[in-house]
């Protein structure tokens, strides 16, 4: 299915330069007229974090095509880049890239920064961290929760990529093969984590915008591109960020625990369980609704938390 627009954008007479510094000027320095066009192409504006130039990125169907694009433009490796976030430079995990991009958001790339060893005893069977991870094998600290073993541990923070765990490296894994290798390490006995921080990122607005677009207008549509890890990407209507995310988790432990992955499914199951107060309701009304399944007990667990989470 081709990409769409949601409405149309002027486009530049010319578009060599990868980075955008300013309008185009004619020689009497007024602004060069826009050339009536059919179609333009879709094109998001992003910024390295930790502050750049704007670039501008198009043409990608995934997250690794993105995080390539936005590579391309800045001149760093593709493996630099650990998450991006939507609309702010900081490390907001509730504005982080997921499956869905605004046609209007503004993309700021989190890249490496400070290497960090960190041992922490496990004092409790939670550490309480929440896992994510940026759809490209890089893990990452979602959440911390107050009180918890790793809360006590100052030196690890939100944002920061998880590289290796007691020496092993899970460049690659997924974030609830990170959450399950976490858990299971053995109360009462240290551990070794090796974090990365992302470079830190300052307190600014996007630099430059393109044509008329204002910071009051970012992120303000509710069309989204939609990024698929097979196929083109899509410009679809969406309830909501969140739903989506979790759905696309509730597909992941699926395949990790069924060996199946089925958007439908998953969506289903998602609807079975956001009116439900706990992991017992939400199990007795998957019975209910598919029972042929006979998830594991683990599995519903899990899809709880992540129902959870989104809501």
């Amino acid at each position: 299915m081709p990409l769409g627009l949601r409405r149309k954008k002027k486009c530049n007479t010319k578009e060599t330069s990868r980075l955008v510094e300013g309008e185009q000027t004619n020689a009497a320095g007024g602004s060069l007229p826009s050339l009536p066009a059919p179609t333009c192409r879709l094109v998001f504006h992003t910024q390295l974090a930790h502050g750049s130039a704007t670039g501008r990125v198009e043409n990608f169907c995934s997250i690794q095509e993105l995080y390539a694009k936005i590579a391309g433009v800045f001149e760093i490796s593709p493996s630099e880049i650990l998450y991006c976030t939507l609309n702010t430079p900081k490390v907001d995990m509730g504005k982080l890239l997921g499956a869905q991009i605004g046609l209007e958001d503004f993309i700021f790339a989190h890249v490496k920064g400070i290497k960090k060893e960190v041992n922490v005893y496990k004092s409790e069977d939670s550490l309480g961290l929440t896992i994510t991870d940026n759809g490209a094998g890089y893990a990452f600290i979602k959440r911390i929760k107050d009180g918890s073993v790793v809360d006590s541990v100052k030196t690890i923070c939100v944002g920061d990529h998880i590289e290796a765990i007691n020496g092993e490296t899970i460049i690659g894994w997924r974030h609830f093969e990170v959450a399950k290798k976490l858990k299971e390490l053995k109360k009462e006995e240290l551990f070794t984590l090796k974090l990365i921080e992302p470079m830190k990122a300052f307190d600014m607005e996007p630099r430059s915008k393109a044509g008329k677009s204002s910071t009051g207008k970012i992120g303000t549509g509710r069309e989204t591109l939609r990024l698929r890890s097979k196929g083109p990407a899509t410009v679809e209507e969406v309830p909501s960020e969140t739903k989506a995310e979790a759905i696309g988790k509730v597909d992941d432990l699926l395949e990790l625990y069924m060996g199946i992955r089925d958007i439908d499914l998953a969506t289903t199951m998602f609807e079975a369980g956001k009116d439900k107060g706990n992991p017992d309701e939400f199990a007795v009304a998957l019975d209910e609704t598919l029972g042929d399944f006979a998830f594991p007990d683990e599995f519903v667990f899990d899809v709880w938390g992540v129902i959870g989470d989104a809501k």
